[in-house]
């Protein structure tokens, strides 16, 4: 696997640590972190002052109901920890939600398609496959979007972005994303709010991709 080169902020990070980000952009961040030796060890180093502390906690009496039924809900609340595996093109995070044997695509057009993963009010996430060499519309965002490249690469006004490399977009970014030459791009995208195309027919197809 080539090195990557583009990580999760500290900031953010730290939001995925104490469980503040919704399902759509943790799940992102979660695939990420299966193919990144740094962001994971970041990860552990956030994680770490919360222990000591509950280590550190003075002890206070509890009854045995009291244990089994807090111990009973943390087995059905807490997610399984994934299994970090780096030769896979959907890595274990996705493992709910993609099935390689059947996938669900969408045909979007120009040979683009998607697959949306999950979305409510607040966020989707989707997988997209671009060929190499095809555009993605022109486009701003209203909001934040978060987008990992999981096979090939694309280039885009920022840079370059290749197997294991997390971009992030805000309002402030307006850009043409272009999967490179070699394997179509296979990216997982998340966003809090709808894309701002610039062109009139990709505005117009806006509610039927539902992007």
């Amino acid at each position: 696997m080539t090195p990557i080169h583009h990580h999760i902020p500290e900031a953010l990070l730290a939001d995925y640590a104490r469980g503040a980000l919704d399902e759509a952009f943790s799940l992102v961040l979660a695939t990420h972190i299966s193919l990144c030796d740094q962001c994971r060890a970041t990860l552990g180093a956030l994680e770490a002052p919360g222990g000591v502390l509950l280590e550190e906690a003075a002890a206070a009496p509890v009854s045995d109901a009291a244990k089994a039924a807090v111990l009973a809900q943390l087995d059905d609340a807490l997610p399984q920890q994934p299994v970090y595996r780096k030769d896979r093109l959907y890595p274990a995070p996705l493992d709910e939600f993609v099935n390689d044997d059947n996938p669900r695509w969408s045909k979007m057009g120009g040979g683009v398609k998607q697959m949306i993963l999950t979305q409510n009010a607040s966020s989707s996430a989707r997988l997209l496959y671009i060929p190499a060499g095809q555009a993605v519309p022109d486009h701003g965002h209203n909001g934040m979007e978060l987008t990992l490249v999981l096979q090939g690469a694309f280039v885009d006004e920022t840079g370059t972005y290749a197997k294991g490399d997390l971009e992030i977009a805000d309002s402030d970014l307006e850009h043409t994303p272009v999967a490179a030459p070699g394997a179509p791009c296979i990216c997982l995208a998340a966003t809090d709010a709808a894309l701002r195309f610039n062109s009139l027919i990709p505005r117009l197809l806006q509610p039927i991709f539902r992007i």
